[in-house]
């Protein structure tokens, strides 16, 4: 039985540990957000994890909301709600025996809580090694392939390319 696979990530926890997303937030928020989106929706093709990403509402005010970018859940939680808080609570409640619950924060106490639970943690910090970890190995298996394939003489223009890049992804 393959067991699936869900990592809830603490969006501003992760975005304030990475050296340059934390630079960028500070004059612009919504692009550092993105950026992490982009990086994990990554993450999430080379995995195969289902990656939900939790951002509290200390910097977007409202009744919370959720939507999905390039494959990745994206929750904006209620103003009086944390992402701490939603983080444990979807934890719990999504914990069985087919599913391996992992949680990326370096907040220490919601490690420990997350832990005690049954659910794997990583830092904030190791993700970012992970991720970078990837992007190497996913740069090599290209270099390798294109080593391989014999060369085209197809001239193809951007626009054909980047619908090349959204099949690759699964996107439409």
């Amino acid at each position: 039985m393959k067991r699936k696979h869900i990592f809830l990530v603490d969006g501003y926890n992760v975005i304030g540990s990475w050296p340059e997303l934390s630079k960028l937030k500070e004059y612009d928020l919504e692009a550092a957000r993105d950026s992490l989106i982009a990086s994990l929706g990554e993450y999430q093709s080379y995995t195969g994890y289902k990656v939900v990403i939790v951002f509290d509402a200390q910097y977007v005010r409202g009744k919370g909301r959720e939507e999905t970018k390039n494959k990745v859940d994206i929750i904006f939680t209620k103003e009086d709600e944390t992402a701490d808080e939603y983080i444990e609570q979807k934890a719990i409640e999504w914990k069985n025996a087919e599913t391996q619950i992992i949680v990326a924060t370096s907040d220490y106490t919601e490690q420990w809580a997350i832990f005690g639970q049954g659910a794997l943690r990583i830092s904030s910090r190791e993700l970012l090694f992970e991720i970078q970890e990837m992007s190497r190995s996913i740069s090599q298996e290209m270099k390798q392939i294109q080593e391989k394939m014999p060369k085209s003489k197809l001239n193809l223009d951007s626009v054909t390319l980047l619908q090349l890049e959204k099949w690759r992804r699964g996107e439409k």
